[in-house]
């Protein structure tokens, strides 16, 4: 068998050492001129970390990410509403890392070269168009930097790990716009000292008004590389820029939290210190009723657009590529059916995921405390009980597929090869 994985971002190159590792064939088709090390900040849940451990990538994971063991929910006011351990502090047997998105894409990008063959990871090539027949699918690229038609390309299988703009989910959907939460986001990332112990990400504020801030790399003079998030509610409905790297200054939006400084995080002067800001507007796609057709299936933010809320784009894109290797692997002579057994195991939980996190899923606590305590709480009691914060927190867990112990005792994706 050989796959045709267009995307050579998270998703398409975690996809692309899946199906490797269970000894079927694949070539990886990236749009970009380059593959660089670009981006900042992402989580890569317990799952996620297990499913890159079992292709034996944990070494250089340890390495280049930090390990998060608490997350906690703090109100506008600096005032904690929750907190959670994380990784191996909560009884996983994998941690939860945070690390910067271009340095994971790396060290996919060189284990797939030193795998799969450099020669098996085409840069440049944009797919412009393709089909299928019943042996097989051809896609068709251009060179995207001059437009130029590139040779046809042939395989049993095509995987669009294409993204939010997918070329391929297009094809199927063609009706389809993006839908615009209703909030701008701005990010970046500074050299700090670490705060809350070093090991923990925060999340504050509600709907309109948000700040996320974790470590994503330890440096060798005890600071730490921290990435930020600041996110506002906009007023009027108009269609948002796409664009997630649009350049902008940081006035824009830092006044909105120029009376945060809290004992424990000064964030005006963390806002102030920052280097390039990106803006960036929130949204997703709404769900669809399938994923395969024939000889074609979507992955990642191709598949399953969603809000960036619990940390569960990159983590989930990653879980697709080990799940699809693993029913490609138990049909091998019946790919059309591996393909629908991977879309029956993911689209389900996927769908109700991109539809929760419109709701703030986790976060939906820090709504609840702005709704009845916008003034600040003497104890977070007073507004949200024991049980409701944890009931709200362990169900979003089932949901995304990390509880611990249905997380631990899952049987492995892992397949032997032939």
């Amino acid at each position: 068998m050989e796959v045709i994985v267009v995307g050579g971002g998270i998703g398409g190159m975690s996809a692309a050492l899946s199906l490797h590792a269970a000894g079927i064939g694949a070539q990886v088709y990236e749009a970009a001129p380059q593959i660089a090390a670009m981006g900042l900040g992402i989580h890569l849940q317990p799952n996620a970390v297990r499913e890159l451990t079992e292709l034996g990538l944990a070494d250089a994971l340890h390495s280049q990410a930090v390990a998060i063991q608490e997350l906690a929910f703090y109100s506008k006011r600096g005032q904690r509403i929750w907190s959670e351990p994380r990784g191996r502090e909560a009884g996983y047997h994998w941690p939860q890392y945070a690390i910067n998105r271009g340095t994971l894409q790396v060290i996919l990008l060189e284990a797939a070269r030193a795998r799969l063959g450099a020669g098996r990871i085409h840069t440049g090539h944009r797919l412009a168009s393709f089909e299928q027949d019943e042996t097989g699918v051809t896609a068709h690229f251009v060179d995207s930097v001059t437009g130029a038609p590139l040779p046809p390309v042939r395989g049993d299988v095509l995987v669009a790990a294409d993204g939010l703009h997918s070329v391929v989910r297009k094809h199927f959907y063609p009706d389809q716009p993006l839908r615009y939460g209703g909030q701008l986001m701005w990010r970046s990332a500074v050299s700090a000292a670490p705060f809350l112990g070093g090991s923990t990400m925060i999340i504050a504020g509600h709907r309109n008004q948000k700040l996320v801030c974790y470590p994503m790399r330890n440096q060798a003079d005890g600071t730490v590389i921290l990435n930020w998030i600041a996110e506002l509610g906009q007023s009027g409905d108009g269609p948002p820029r796409e664009e997630w790297n649009q350049k902008v200054d940081r006035s824009k939006f830092s006044g909105a939290f120029d009376a945060w400084t809290f004992d424990w995080l000064d964030v005006p002067a963390l806002m102030k210190a920052g280097a390039e800001v990106f803006e960036f507007p929130k949204v997703d796609r709404d769900p669809v009723p399938q994923w395969t057709f024939g000889r074609v299936t979507l992955l990642g933010d191709a598949a399953h657009p969603m809000h960036p809320v619990g940390s569960q784009a990159g983590s989930q894109a990653v879980v697709d590529g080990r799940v699809l290797a693993h029913h490609l692997a138990a049909t091998r002579d019946k790919p059309q059916e591996g393909l629908l057994r991977y879309e029956a195991d993911r689209l389900p939980p996927m769908r109700d995921i991109a539809l929760q996190n419109r709701t703030l899923g986790p976060e939906l606590v820090m709504e609840i405390v702005e709704e009845r305590a916008p003034q600040g709480f003497a104890h977070i009691h007073d507004v949200l009980s024991a049980e409701d914060l944890q009931e709200r927190a362990d169900a979003f867990k089932r949901l995304a597929g990390f509880a611990v112990e249905s997380l631990n005792n899952r049987p492995s994706y892992s397949v032997a090869r032939p």
